[in-house]
């Protein structure tokens, strides 16, 4: 028997009401109508394609370019007890052959992939055997080349209307201005349209900027005075580690976290920050994406953001539960104005970006006319020793790259052990007369692993461990034996940095930059940096108002408890001679 929405999300998400819009939203899509759906930072968007997916049959395919947001969600989903998988960057061609056949032969009911796969013809020659019921477009204003992250890879996923021609579309996006969700619909051919925008006002999010000497005392003093769970942002991973060391040489238990740690590491301090053990986290935007904390109470910009977009995002994260909540943003003298020229410096000359695409084809030894659709492992601190380039160019000039569809760059990309045999079958006899010990291991990968002979093929370390009963260490000292008597080629696994190349190297008299195209970009980020420094500039507009303005949401309350709204009272208070 089918379960009712309801019903669903009491059995898997142990909810017993929906939030605002939630069920609206779900009831338009399983009328099969296309919706754009502009939830706030911790509205639940996931819900509202996760139910409507589980009430039909068919699954759910959820395009996404968050790689560590995807794998939390597919293992809560797991924990739930339903099937879910995901094809994302840097799984190679046999695994991801695997999963989809899995997905279109099982009950499978989410699929997520990043937007890259969409253009692989493996994605494609596959794509008619899957029972898709629903495509989600998570972090939608990625399609927008008018919003603060525009992805080409996003555009092709109108081409998947040509060949799901009923299945509906809904689109999610937090920050979506009115220009961008037009955009957004526009591009991804919505049919029978319907549009939910929740209310951008934060009744209980107090936002405040201050312009200060010293930083690090105010956020200091913030802590201090604000008792509870809270964040504090920074723009680089030094600037992480050295307000984390402050803090906890003032007495306040702090760590910090950006993309530079492993997974491992990140994971245990996130999961230590949403337990409580670790009341203040200092990061880089790099944290915070899919984390549903109710309890924030304070958080602390300690840099200007390039947008009101990531702004709101961002500080939205505080005060999720109705409890009163604090959004503090710091600057020092000259901040602003530095901040209105990132314009030229996230939009490099266009011979710049030129040099910086040669050298890393060059430190990736890729050959001309080859690459496309592959990872390479790339080490940026390396690279820019190497190259001698000026490191504030690269992550602009890299950026520009991935907008102009030529490559795509990803901090951490889990890459599964591989192994694969490289001797016959009478010397791996020889070799288990001499080593034992390693006989056990050696069969049983050649039992559970079909094809190994024939080429690498992906391995779990620790469940091989498991099922031999040994010690993990001993697995690994046994493959590296192996590996170093030329018995198996033994790829750890491990978490790189990656490089996609969307398509083949370009020779370098060939690499051009859509200059038009380009310019806008720029004219577009300049108009964001112009609004963010107007923000934090006003002295007198209530800051809710401003930031629900800035979203288009007509005619917004004012909050009466943001800075520039307490200093309105006091001014009317000290006039009327009350005080």
């Amino acid at each position: 028997m089918k379960l009712s929405p309801k019903e669903i999300l009491k059995q898997y998400f142990r909810h017993e009401e929906f939030r605002p819009m939630q069920e609206e939203i779900i009831e338009a899509v399983l009328k099969g109508k296309d919706v754009l759906a502009i939830l706030p930072t911790g509205g639940g968007k996931s819900i509202c394609y996760q139910v409507p997916a589980l009430a039909k049959e068919g699954l759910c395919l959820v395009i996404s370019p968050l790689i560590a947001l995807i794998k939390d969600q597919v293992d809560q989903l797991r924990k739930k007890g339903i099937t879910a998988m995901t094809v994302d960057a840097g799984i190679p061609r046999y695994e991801a052959e695997q999963i989809y056949r899995v997905a279109s032969e099982s009950n499978c009911k989410f699929l997520y992939v990043s937007p890259e796969r969409l253009q692989t013809a493996q994605f494609k020659e596959w794509l008619p055997a899957l029972d898709i019921n629903l495509i989600a477009v998570d972090e939608a204003h990625c399609i927008s080349q008018w919003g603060y992250d525009f992805r080409p890879s996003y555009l092709r996923i109108a081409e998947l209307r040509q060949e799901l021609e009923v299945v509906p579309v809904l689109a999610l996006s937090a920050s979506a201005t009115p220009e961008v969700g037009e955009d957004i619909c526009r591009k991804l051919e919505f049919r029978q349209l319907q549009i939910f925008r929740q209310s951008f006002e934060r009744p209980n999010l107090s936002y405040s900027v201050f312009c200060v000497p010293d930083k690090k005392e105010k956020i200091r003093e913030t802590v201090a005075n604000v008792p509870g769970s809270g964040l504090v942002y920074c723009r680089s991973r030094k600037k992480c580690e050295e307000i984390s060391a402050f803090l906890t040489r003032e007495g306040f238990q702090s760590d910090f976290y950006h993309a530079g740690l492993n997974r491992e590491e990140r994971t245990r301090r996130q999961q230590a920050w949403q337990n409580g053990q670790i009341p203040v986290m200092v990061c880089t935007n790099a944290f915070g994406m899919g984390i549903d904390k109710p309890d924030v109470r304070k958080v602390i910009h300690a840099d200007i953001p390039d947008s009101m977009e990531n702004y709101y995002q961002e500080a939205g994260r505080g005060g999720r539960d109705g409890i009163k909540s604090y959004g503090v943003l710091l600057f020092q003298e000259g901040e602003i104005e530095r901040l209105k020229t990132r314009a030229e410096i996230q939009f490099p000359p266009s011979e710049d970006i030129r040099k910086v695409y040669q050298a890393i084809m060059n430190y990736l030894q890729i050959p001309s006319s080859s690459g496309g659709g592959q990872y390479f492992a790339f080490d940026r601190e390396d690279f820019i020793r190497k190259f001698k380039l000026n490191p504030l160019l690269i992550q602009p000039a890299m950026q520009n790259m991935e907008q102009e569809g030529v490559l795509c760059y990803y901090d951490h990309v889990f890459l599964s052990a591989e192994v694969g045999f490289r001797t016959d079958r009478n010397s791996l006899m020889d070799f288990e007369k001499q080593h034992p010990e390693l006989e056990q291991l050696s069969q049983f990968l050649l039992r559970n692993y079909p094809g190994i002979f024939d080429r690498p093929v992906p391995i779990r370390e620790k469940s091989i461990a498991y099922r031999l009963k040994k010690d993990l260490s001993l697995v690994m000292e046994g493959l590296q034996v192996m590996e170093r008597n030329k018995i198996i080629r033994f790829q750890p696994s491990r978490q790189d940095a990656q490089v996609y190349l969307v398509e083949d190297r370009i020779r370098g008299e060939d690499f051009h930059i859509n200059e038009a195209e380009y310019l806008k970009r720029k004219s577009a980020f300049a108009v964001r940096i112009g609004r963010m420094a107007a923000y934090a500039e006003s002295k007198e507009e209530c800051r809710s108002r401003f930031i629900a303005r800035y979203f288009g949401q007509d005619d917004p309350k004012k909050c009466g408890i943001c800075d520039n709204c307490i200093k309105e009272k006091k001014s009317i208070l000290f006039r009327s001679g009350i005080v």
